[in-house]
């Protein structure tokens, strides 16, 4: 495929196009999946005249695709990575991010899914901390407690409709123990895309998690920071939405995933 970058220069190198191409489809995101130029430009911080030239390229080749002066992703895109994630364990992904995450945060990091009524740990890159929570793959916990359950009732109906039948025990003094206000904190996560949660599940601990989906918008899992409320008062937690959240889409992309409408 040839390319012009923009400086009129046939002497730069392959990799410095390449490089150039990368930037302009990072600046697309599930949350802004449709771009203008002058976005992708301040998105990049490209030259005008490289990322005019640059999407006319990469519109011509598929790369991109323009309806008006709206951009998108190619759908062509989509027929090349299809083979990248078919039959890729889901774990395999995840892992690496999780480590980033423990390694950006300090904090323990861990990848929840539902199972039988309960969310379980299926995969976890722990914080080098000596004052940690305990954690470990294969841990089964209660889902109306604790922000990962949180993320798998606001995204399955059915699933909070079964929980909310039964009895809410209570685990702290904090657990949400009624079934209007847990209705209402679901309805909310499902609104903000995330949950946070002190001490729901065990005193003195926090939690932040967001979701994870497929390619038919079906949730694969909660993405989890946790550790001592010490360490992560809700201000940190707050601070850390933009990082989590975004290492959630960035699971959800790799999967070939996107969010429901």
């Amino acid at each position: 495929m040839s390319v012009d970058d923009g400086s009129g220069s046939s002497r730069h190198t392959p990799l410095l196009v390449l490089g150039k191409i990368t930037e302009i489809l990072d600046a697309f995101s599930l949350a802004r999946p449709a771009l203008t130029l002058g976005e992708i430009q301040q998105a990049t911080g490209l030259p005008t005249s490289t990322v005019q030239r640059l999407v006319t390229n990469m519109v011509a080749q598929g790369l991109l695709d323009r309806a008006g002066d709206r951009i998108r992703i190619g759908v062509r895109m989509a027929y090349w990575a299809a083979p990248a994630v078919k039959g890729v364990d889901v774990l395999t992904i995840v892992n690496p991010v999780l480590r980033e995450i423990r390694d950006a945060t300090g904090e323990t990091a861990c990848f929840f899914r539902e199972e039988q009524g309960f969310r379980v740990c299926v995969a976890v890159a722990e914080t080098r901390h000596a004052l940690r929570r305990d954690m470990y793959v294969g841990k089964i916990l209660p889902l109306h407690a604790g922000s990962a359950g949180r993320v798998l009732l606001a995204w399955n109906a059915e699933l909070t409709e079964t929980v909310l039948a039964r009895p809410l025990e209570p685990i702290t003094g904090t657990t949400v123990t009624s079934a209007e206000r847990l209705r209402e904190l679901v309805r909310q996560t499902r609104g903000d895309g995330f949950a946070i949660t002190i001490a729901e599940r065990e005193d003195g601990s926090s939690g932040l998690s967001a979701p994870v989906f497929d390619s038919a918008t079906e949730l694969v899992g909660a993405l989890s920071i946790s550790g001592p409320t010490l360490r992560m008062p809700l201000a940190v937690c707050e601070g850390w939405v933009d990082l989590l959240v975004g290492s959630a889409e960035k699971l959800t992309r790799t999967l070939g995933g996107r969010y429901p409408s």
